[in-house]
């Protein structure tokens, strides 16, 4: 596993509730019918490689790698105490899966190093320029007419979906997740480059609107 030295904002902002993270995420957002339709709209080939971005306790690498045995599948995170629990989940799987250490901002990989770049709930964690840091990453890390899939908080439905994130507001910061609530994402992800740019599903939750994103990174040629 790669080390970064960088201070990570735990997932739920607090490191005594990373080991409720698994349950609450199952619980509160219907994990599996997301996370499965995220994959689907991915479209993994055999022989590609896939990049989970902030993979947390892997829950969606290893549904990568089961839904393609064949593809080379890489998780990172930037929480040390989350890729713990990560590296006991994939080592009682038996699942070929690279876990690294590192920033959504600044990847330790080569450019054109992945086909696909799934992320699920980890932007609404960084400022509005390391969310724009991460995005231009990405765009380098992919291969051309290489995809990105998101799962994030999106623009609320309805005023009962809006009224449901204050609680992920609290706990995420109000600053890091204005731009969901605005719905900006697509927006940021058109402004770094990539094309085709769309919301392609959403979910109403208890916590609020979960909407799935997909882009691409232009060709070679374009």
């Amino acid at each position: 596993m790669r080390n970064a030295p960088d201070k990570y904002i735990p997932a739920l902002n607090f490191d005594r509730l990373t080991a409720f993270y698994d349950p609450l995420i199952r619980w509160a957002l219907r994990e599996n019918t997301f996370k499965r339709r995220l994959i689907e709209q991915a479209g993994i080939r055999p022989g590609q490689r896939v990049l989970d971005l902030g993979c947390g306790t892997a829950t969606l690498t290893m549904l990568v790698k089961r839904s393609q045995p064949a593809s080379d599948v890489t998780g990172l995170d930037g929480d040390p105490n989350i890729l713990k629990i990560a590296e006991v989940k994939i080592a009682q799987s038996g699942l070929d899966i690279r876990l690294d250490r590192g920033v959504s901002f600044d990847l330790p990989y080569a450019s054109e190093s992945f086909d696909r770049v799934l992320s699920s709930l980890m932007l609404h964690h960084l400022t509005r320029a390391n969310r724009v840091r991460t995005l231009l990453e990405v765009l380098r890390v992919l291969r051309p007419d290489g995809a990105l899939h998101i799962a994030n908080w999106g623009k609320p439905q309805n005023g009962w979906m809006r009224a449901a994130f204050y609680l992920v507001q609290n706990l995420d910061g109000f600053e890091t997740t204005d731009d969901s609530v605005k719905g900006l994402l697509p927006v940021l992800m058109h402004e770094a480059g990539f094309e085709d740019v769309q919301q392609a599903d959403q979910f109403a939750t208890v916590l609020g609107t979960l909407c799935l994103y997909r882009a691409r990174k232009p060709s070679a040629g374009g």
